[in-house]
This record gives structure tokens, C-alpha cells and sequence, in this order.
């Protein structure tokens, strides 16, 4: 077997709408496809024993032990390969289930897919599933658990942490997008201008401030003694030469922690005499520049939780600890406790593995013990001198059972120091009686606390304490989204998203939008280049001043990543047309369509698709469309709109030499085709296409027709506003017109133009695109025949693993076809090509440059008509 490639989506695809983590992985089974598994000795049997939980995938059989029964039916290696690749992520803590397996029209070649968790875990389960399968089919030996332990490495690397994850889980049952800001915890809630930001448990309401506060312990302890809230006695010191007179004023037992520390780095509980005294100063020192030496208190931690000023949760903490059984040494107790399936690696489960460090040596050697010492039976033995989760400790929740008093103290605390997220930390004999009653006292507070052990605490009932800080941050009324329409099709997508965000522009919006030729807020390019993939989707949706997105959204990025945005309120396709086939498994139209229509999934239920009435594979789109779909048609007697308009349906129509709206029976005129410079008097039907759908889309979203009728006057179609489509330049004694036009449909629309423009001679420059089909490079040539009297072929780019030679072969074979004495010139230098071009040009003549034949094809033609000019 041999792996061809492997691709990670990350939005809506061609596998799945709503599963937008999924790896793609194009596998080759070479002499494999001849030998399904039925045909493999002992493969079966080597897959359970190696697998046994693979019993539990029911496959298309239904029921448990459904794969196992498709394994000895026979079936090939390609879907063992998707089923092991679930299994071993399920292993590793990442239980995800989705997956298919198809055949290519290539023999032997597979697209292999399933879904993941985190990125670099899937993808490396997809390299060692085929490992795996590997082994399997010869029999030889495998170290899974290698597999399972890297791949738990690469999760930790990557995944959110728990209180990050909660509440991106929160805001996704809200649906509020999000997007990961960098390979940390930041991310952003909510597009462009009403997105909100958090890092783990801090957000862009948490004041510097208070963090600074918090941050200081030493400092937060004045601030709260200051105000009457009961905190332990302490000082604080940075020098060793301190540390007799701090006990003095202290007195045994004392607590040592670093002023900067947090997760309890650096702390040493219950010291009882000067020597202790002096390792415990030198271990927090390492940790920070200024020690605080505090009274001890006798007590159980306690954790409360304040969002918003309110308290949400509380929980009794627990350091980490074993129970003697009279029999196992404290390293056999430590190894047990950590085989509890409720302890994990990192993050992965409620409870942490117990790791065993300084902490743990120094506390069991000051009651006399060491790692091999058994304790009696019963005994309770601390082994580490902090609560917290991270090292081990457990926890039960305590919410219900705080006194209101208490309640009242945590959140004035978070009022005094100011933090929108604070966990108090409380050292008392409980929370049910005032801590000025049973001399509880203040340890800390804390910013970005940890959620988990509110989340998943050991004991006790779960708390949502994601969903407060939603509360928070998208209060009732706050918006999380912005307006979002995108725009797919083969021809004609640029044009219709620049006049989509003309229109939106121009009623005061602030609009960003994404070309073939650039990024785009208002009027300024961000980004230049084919920016039509999920990146660039997601730089405006990341643009914190874009109100309103426009996104147009092309095949290759589709079928490379996914699209880079769950839902759009409104999906436009222009149309669908031979373009891109025979690449990436796309062969056919209805395979086009199919890639297209992923844009059509994104769209919410109560929003728009807007297709094209004169397209089949458009209106097939429709039937399966789960929103409310909108028409536009060249035609008002389409037999598709009649029917449309029988239900009540909108569409928007070019009749009578007007762009109209229509619904039901009856119409809005928009304004005559004539009066909207995009199409060129009413003499390019495509640009008309192009408005239609703009229109249709803009009408849909609200806006007026008398403020849409503006827009499409004022939009003028230039090498500024709509670089590359129709642009026309007018030299003193002949013109040229540069279009991107790069398909048959492409080519057939410039020459239906060419028909209503007279000229004393038509003259073309052309080119093919290498990793086009033969036939479309030879088609266009037919086409370029038709319109052109002479020919300029330029094949300087584009090759695309061709040979020059080859391309060249083609685009005469078509010429020549259809004329074959026509004048061929071929130069393959874009520069010296146009240079020929313009200085041979007879007057009145008409040159049509396609498809980015020659180099910065605009910029050059402008900068010869400013030598014409004088300019």
C-alpha cells in the first residue's frame, strides 16, 4: 500500500456539512485491491486480538460486531484502514466515530475518511493505521501502545484546555463560531465586529489591572484585609537574613509560597521549625523573587468560583493522597490510585495521574516515610501540599452548601479586586457557617482559574460554569455574528462578490470581501493573490472592524481544507460549467456540483440559495436545499420559475430589457440593463447574469430597491473595480479588452460580446491552463477560432506539469479545426508578446487578451496607453 496524500479539512466539505474535522487520506492498495480480507490468512483473527474493541463498530451491518463480520465477509483494506484509524484515536482519549471509504475512478485507489479531534493526532492515525494494517496482513509484531502514547503526546500539544474547551463547547451549543487565534488558548468568540476574545479563563473584560493585583499576593492580601475580609497572618520577605524575624512575628506552623506563583508551584504547608523553614524559603524562592511566610491554618480547602460578580460554583479540594491497606508500600498504593480510569494524562480525564516529586518526598518525610514504607490500613497519606487538580488532587462539589454569608463575602471580594473570573481560595472547617464564625480565613484569588474541577469534579453535582461567562460576554441582544453571503460557481464569482459589497458598501456598511485577486476592507486591498479558500475566509471573519462579509468561495479550497465558516445567511452559485474536471476525483459536472453545493449546506434554514434557474446542475442543487431557495433567469418563461413562482417563490429576471424582481405575480422593476454600466449597454449576458444575482442576494438580505438601483449605477466596470473582467482600453486608433475568461463558457461570453462590437479585425492572445482535460484546451481553441481573425498564442505560464510543446499542440489542433488558414503567431515571452501585439495593431482593429495570458496583463496595457497619452 502506498499513501498518496493526506489532507486535513476543517469546515463544512464534500464529506459532510456539519462534520468539519475530518482527514482525508488518499491511499493506493497496489496488489492489495486483488486481496480483500477474506482472502488474507488469519487477518481476522490477528485484528481482534490486536483490536478487540473494534467489536463495538457496527459498520453497515447494524450491530455490534458488525465490522468484525464485514472483515471475515471480505472487504478491502481501505475500510480496515478507515475502521483502525477511529479505533486507535479512541484509545488514545479521543473518541470519534464518523468515516467513509470510497473508491476512486483510479483502480486501486482510495479515498480513506475519518473524523478527528485534534489535527496532528489525525493525521498521525491515519500514517499508523496503514502501519498497523500492515502488520496485520503479515503477520508480524506491533507496538501499539507506542502509537496510543504519541498520540496522546500530540493531543496535549494541541488541545484546548479543559475551562478553554468548556467554553468553546458552550458557545458552539449557542451557536456562536469561534476561531482558535494561535496554537495556545486564545480564541475569538463571535465575527468581525462582534467578536469577543478569552484566553483560557481570562477575556477582554478582565482588567490588567486586577490581575496585577491578583498576581501580587502580598498585595491582594492588604486590599482584602483592608476591607474586613478575614485573611491569614503573613509577611512577606526576599532575603534569607529575614526569615527569623518573620517566624517571630508569624510563629509556627507557618505556609511558604512564592508572591508570583499560581498551581501551587513553589508552596510548603505546615512547617513546624527553622530548618524546615529554611528549605521551604529556598523552594519558593526558586519560583519567585519575594516570599510570603504565613500563619498555617488548620482547615480544608475550599475553592469558589465567581463570574460576573456571581457566584457559580464551589468545591472542597483534596490534595493528592492514597489509602494504606495495611499490605502495599506507598509506590505500589501511588501506582494503583493512578490505574483509577477516572485519573488521566494531562487533561484527559477528571482526576490527573499522581506524579511523584520534591513535594511528595519532603511531606512523607515529615512523618517518617518514604516510597516503601506501608502504611497502616486506613491511613490517609498527603502527597502533595496544594489541592490542586494538575498534581493529582480531587475534588467535591460544595456549591449548594455555602452559607449566604460567604456567598456575600466572594463576590464582594471580586468587586474589590476587580476581576470578571476569580476563584477565591478558603482555608476553613467548612462553608456552611460564616467565616467569621468558624475562623476561615482568605488564602488567595486567583485570575484565569480552572474550571475543571467544577466541570468534572470528583464527587458532587457538575456545574456548567461555561455558561456564565457566555452570559457575560453575549448578554441578551448582543450579536455574535455578522452578515455573511458567499459566492461559488464556475464563472462569473469575482464580478458578482465585488458588486455584492458595492451595494452593501454603499448603504453605509462597512464590507469585507474575499476576490480571486485580493483581500478587501472598503476600498482597501489587505491581501493581494487568489484569496478564495478558507484562510482568507477566515481573515475577514477575524477582522474586528468588518461589519458585513462577502466571500467568494472556489472548488480548491473546498476540496483542500473545507470552507472556513460554519453557516452564511445567504449561498449564491452563478452557474456551473466544464471547468477543473479530471482534477482532484472531480470528473464529471454532477462531480462539480457536488463540491459546489457544500456552500448551499452552510446556508441557515431560514436563510437563501440563490441559483440559477438556466443551469440543471443548479436547480438539482435546489431540491436538495435545506433553506429557501431564490431563482435568477435570463428567462421569465423557464419552466423552473413558473412553477417557483406558482408557490410564492422569488427571482430575480432580465424581461423587457429590465433587471426585475419578481414574487408570485408580481414584479418590482430594479432599473433597465442599459442604464447599468456592468453590462455594457445590455450587451454582455453574463455581466447581466452576474447582476441579477447581486440584485436577487441584496433584495433577499433588505435592502431597498431604489438604494440597490444607485448601487448598480455607480458600479463602473474598470481595471479598478473589476480587474480582469472586461476591462476595456481605448488607444487613439484601436482598443483592447483583457478578461480572465479561462473556459469554454468564459471564452463563449467574450464572444457573444465581440458580436456587438465592430472592428476592422478581431485579434486574440491566448493560452492554456496545463492542468486542464485535453479536450477543454482544444475547445477553447475552437471558441478563440470563432471570434478571433488573428491568433497570438502565449504559453509563457500555466504549464502545470505539461510541456510547453504540448500545450502549444492542442490550442492549434483547435484553431485549426475551425479555421485552418488562420494567422497563428506564437511568442511565449508575455512582454515582448504584447509589445508585438500593440505595435502591429491596424487601426480599428480589436484586441482581446485571455486568461491571464500575458504577465500583469493590466499594469502593462495601462502603462502603453500612458505613452500614448503622454501621461
Amino acid at each position: 500500500m502506498k499513501i498518496l496524500g493526506i489532507q486535513v479539512l476543517r469546515g463544512p466539505n464534500i464529506w459532510s456539512v456539519s462534520r468539519k474535522k475530518l482527514i482525508q487520506m488518499r491511499l493506493d492498495l497496489e496488489e492489495l485491491e486483488q486481496r480483500p480480507t477474506n482472502l488474507i490468512e488469519g487477518f481476522a483473527e490477528r485484528i481482534r486480538n490486536l483490536l478487540p474493541g473494534m467489536y463495538s463498530h457496527r459498520c453497515s451491518k447494524g450491530c455490534e460486531g458488525g465490522f468484525f463480520m464485514r472483515v471475515e465477509e471480505g472487504t478491502w483494506m481501505g475500510h480496515v484502514i478507515e475502521h483502525i484509524a477511529l479505533e486507535i484515536q479512541t484509545l488514545a482519549g479521543m473518541d470519534t466515530g464518523f468515516g467513509r471509504t470510497r473508491q476512486t475512478k483510479t483502480e486501486g485507489v482510495y479515498n480513506v475518511v475519518f473524523s478527528y479531534l485534534e489535527e496532528k493526532a489525525g493525521a498521525f492515525a491515519a500514517e499508523a493505521a496503514v502501519r498497523i494494517a500492515e502488520a496485520l496482513i503479515s503477520g508480524s509484531t506491533y507496538d501499539l501502545e507506542a502509537d496510543i502514547r504519541r498520540m496522546r503526546e500530540l493531543r496535549e500539544q494541541e488541545r484546548l484546555g479543559p475551562s478553554t474547551g468548556s467554553i468553546v463547547d458552550e458557545a458552539i451549543a449557542r451557536d456562536i463560531p469561534w476561531i482558535r487565534l494561535n496554537k495556545g488558548s486564545l480564541v475569538q468568540l463571535g465575527y468581525g465586529k462582534n467578536q469577543v476574545r478569552f484566553r483560557a479563563t481570562m477575556t477582554e473584560r478582565t482588567s490588567s489591572i486586577a490581575v496585577d493585583i491578583a498576581g501580587n499576593k502580598d498585595e491582594t492580601k492588604r486590599l482584602l484585609e483592608d476591607a474586613a475580609i478575614p485573611v491569614a497572618k503573613g509577611v512577606t520577605i526576599s532575603r534569607a537574613e529575614d526569615l527569623p524575624d518573620a517566624i517571630s512575628k508569624v510563629g509556627f506552623p507557618l505556609v511558604f509560597k512564592p508572591l508570583d506563583g499560581n498551581h501551587g508551584r513553589g508552596a510548603t504547608i505546615n512547617v513546624k521549625d527553622t530548618a524546615a523553614a529554611e528549605a521551604a524559603f529556598e523552594h519558593a524562592r526558586q519560583h519567585s523573587r519575594r516570599v510570603i511566610v504565613e500563619r498555617f491554618v488548620e482547615g480544608f480547602d475550599f475553592r469558589v468560583l465567581v463570574i460576573d460578580n456571581r457566584v457559580v460554583a464551589a468545591a472542597f479540594r483534596d490534595p493528592a493522597h492514597v489509602i494504606g491497606n495495611g499490605s502495599d508500600n506507598i509506590a505500589a498504593l501511588i501506582e494503583k490510585e493512578n490505574a483509577d480510569p477516572r485519573r488521566g494524562y494531562g487533561h484527559e480525564n477528571v482526576l490527573t495521574e499522581i506524579t511523584i516529586d520534591r513535594d511528595t518526598l519532603t511531606l512523607l518525610g515529615k512523618k517518617g516515610y518514604t516510597l516503601d514504607t506501608i502504611p497502616a490500613k486506613g491511613e490517609k497519606i498527603y502527597l502533595k501540599s496544594t489541592a490542586n487538580l494538575s498534581t493529582g488532587g480531587t475534588s467535591v462539589d460544595v456549591t449548594d452548601q455555602v452559607h449566604p454569608q460567604n456567598i456575600f463575602i466572594c463576590e464582594r471580594i471580586s468587586r474589590i479586586i476587580g476581576l470578571d473570573i476569580c476563584g477565591i481560595d478558603i482555608m476553613a472547617s467548612n462553608l456552611t457557617q460564616p467565616l467569621t464564625e468558624n475562623g476561615g480565613v482568605v488564602l488567595e484569588v486567583n485570575a484565569a482559574p480552572g474550571f475543571r474541577m467544577h466541570l468534572a469534579p470528583g464527587e458532587g453535582l457538575p456545574r456548567n460554569v461555561a455558561a456564565p461567562v457566555l452570559d457575560m460576554l453575549y448578554p441578551p441582544g448582543k450579536l455574535s455574528q455578522i452578515p455573511i453571503i458567499a459566492v461559488t460557481g464556475t464563472n462569473g464569482k469575482t464580478t458578482t462578490t465585488r458588486l455584492i459589497a458595492h451595494i452593501v458598501k454603499s448603504n453605509g456598511t462597512r464590507v469585507g470581501f474575499t476576490t480571486s485577486d485580493g483581500i478587501y476592507v472598503q476600498n482597501n486591498m489587505l491581501m493581494k493573490g487568489d484569496t478564495t479558500g478558507p484562510q482568507s475566509a477566515e481573515f475577514i471573519l477575524k477582522d474586528p472592524t468588518v461589519e458585513f462579509a462577502v466571500l467568494e468561495t472556489a472548488r480548491g479550497g473546498i476540496l483542500r481544507s473545507g470552507i472556513g465558516f460554519n453557516k452564511c445567511d445567504i449561498g449564491i452559485i452563478t452557474n456551473i460549467q466544464e471547468d477543473h474536471l479530471g482534477l482532484s476525483d472531480i470528473h464529471t459536472l454532477d462531480d462539480l456540483a457536488r463540491v459546489k453545493s457544500v456552500v448551499i449546506g452552510t446556508v441557515r434554514r431560514k436563510g437563501w440559495a440563490v441559483l440559477n434557474a438556466d443551469n440543471p446542475y443548479c436547480v438539482k442543487i435546489a431540491r436538495d436545499a435545506r433553506c429557501k431557495v431564490a431563482y435568477f433567469s435570463m428567462d421569465e418563461k423557464n419552466p423552473v420559475l413558473k412553477d417557483h413562482f406558482k408557490r410564492g417563490g422569488t427571482a430575480a429576471i432580465f424581461e423587457n430589457g429590465y433587471v426585475t424582481i419578481k414574487k408570485g405575480d408580481w414584479k418590482i422593476r430594479v432599473d433597465k440593463v442599459s442604464h447599468i454600466p456592468l453590462t455594457f449597454g445590455g450587451s454582455v449576458e453574463f455581466m447581466i447574469q452576474n447582476v441579477l444575482a447581486a440584485t436577487l442576494a441584496t433584495f433577499l438580505w433588505g435592502y431597498k430597491i431604489e438604494d440597490i438601483r444607485l448601487s448598480l449605477q455607480t458600479f463602473i466596470p474598470s481595471a479598478a473595480q473589476t480587474p480582469g473582467r472586461m476591462n476595456i482600453f481605448k488607444f487613439r486608433e484601436f482598443k483592447v479588452l483583457v478578461d480572465f475568461a479561462h473556459n469554454p463558457d468564459g471564452f463563449n461570453g467574450v464572444r457573444t460580446f465581440l458580436q456587438s462590437v465592430e472592428a476592422t479585425e478581431y485579434v486574440g492572445v491566448i493560452s492554456g491552463t496545463g492542468d486542464r482535460r485535453d479536450e477543454d484546451i482544444v475547445e477553447i481553441a475552437r471558441i478563440a477560432a470563432r471570434m478571433f481573425d488573428r491568433v497570438y498564442i502565449c504559453q509563457e505560464r500555466y504549464l502545470r506539469g505539461r510541456q510547453r510543446e504540448e500545450m502549444i499542440s492542442l490550442l492549434m489542433r483547435g484553431l485549426q479545426e475551425v479555421k485552418p488558414d488562420i494567422p497563428i503567431i506564437i511568442n511565449n515571452n508575455s512582454t515582448e508578446c504584447l509589445r508585438e501585439v500593440l505595435t502591429h495593431a491596424t487601426p480599428g482593429s480589436y484586441i482581446t487578451i485571455l486568461s491571464s495570458t500575458i504577465d500583469n496583463a493590466i499594469q502593462k496595457v495601462t502603462e502603453y496607453l500612458d505613452k500614448e497619452l503622454g501621461m
